[in-house]
């Protein structure tokens, strides 16, 4: 259902891309290629802007030995290429993957998860990392933001051009429709990349307890996670909040009522009913 939804999701989007550019008077085309030259760079040096940006170094196996087994572990399991090991300096217990590919992937964990983790609730948290790149989930994140830079561009094609290019026999209603474009497209397109997120996250999950066979050590971590977050402050670019498996940037603020929508993580409480849900089937 999270893979149904995902591409429901984008289809929605491109169909929205078109949609917008018509009404402009644009070709789709236009913004489409100018958006994927902008993420076609992103996508290929995710990983090196992701690390750079949540300030994490590189580890040898002696500084995290047990971090080593567990990833080496996983990685054999899932007939994965080893990922580089990276370590943030932070209290706040967290962790995040990034890689175009399982051959280009780099996991990292906070000095804060080490601390509080127990090794089995470590294991299922990087057991969801790991399914994140599996699933190509860097790739799906860079097509919808190809997809709402698209919708963007669009906005300000209008602007610059007079609030869009078709003038029929009415230039008020063309107005109109170029106005609206302008203003809730890219809102559109946020919401939509939000909602990709808050599903792949989901998705992570299921594959991540598929992978270690115990949900219910997911659910125990993510528990953990949601009362860490929300204490524990974390100084890093909202560029990059949505890779971490829990929200970093929870403390300085809640998802309660309508910031669920705007939100790049699912609430944790609904994460863990559906990994126990998980364990009760199996």
């Amino acid at each position: 259902m999270n893979n149904l939804k995902t591409v429901a999701l984008l289809g929605f989007m491109s169909a929205l891309v078109v949609l917008v550019a018509q009404a402009l008077g644009y070709s789709p085309w236009v913004g489409l290629g100018f958006a994927a030259v902008l993420n076609f760079f992103v996508y290929f040096f995710s990983d090196r802007m992701a690390l750079a940006a949540s300030r994490a170094k590189p580890v040898e196996e002696h500084e995290l030995p047990q971090v080593y087994s567990i990833v080496r572990n996983l990685a054999t399991q899932t007939d994965m290429p080893m990922p580089r090991v990276y370590l943030i300096d932070s209290p706040q217990p967290n962790a995040f993957a990034t890689g175009r590919s399982p051959r280009h992937a780099a996991v990292a964990v906070t000095s804060g998860i080490l601390q509080l983790m127990t090794h089995e609730e470590l294991e299922g948290v990087l057991a969801h990392e790991l399914a994140h790149v599996r699933n190509r989930d860097i790739l799906i994140s860079s097509i919808a933001a190809m997809l709402a830079a698209a919708l963007s561009i669009f906005a300000r094609m209008a602007l610059w051009g007079g609030m869009g290019r078709r003038r029929g026999g009415n230039d008020a209603i063309s107005g109109i429709i170029a106005l609206l474009s302008l203003i809730l497209a890219p809102i559109a397109a946020m919401l939509i990349r939000l909602a990709i997120s808050r599903a792949r996250e989901y998705q992570a999950d299921a594959s991540g307890a598929a992978i270690t066979g115990q949900p219910l050590n997911l659910a125990s971590a993510l528990r953990k996670l949601g009362m860490g977050t929300a204490r524990i402050p974390m100084n890093v670019n909202p560029a990059v909040s949505q890779l971490f498996i829990a929200d970093p940037l929870k403390a300085f603020g809640s998802q309660g009522g309508l910031g669920r929508m705007f939100a790049t993580h699912p609430p944790i409480e609904d994460r863990v009913r559906r990994l126990e849900e998980m364990q009760y089937e199996v």
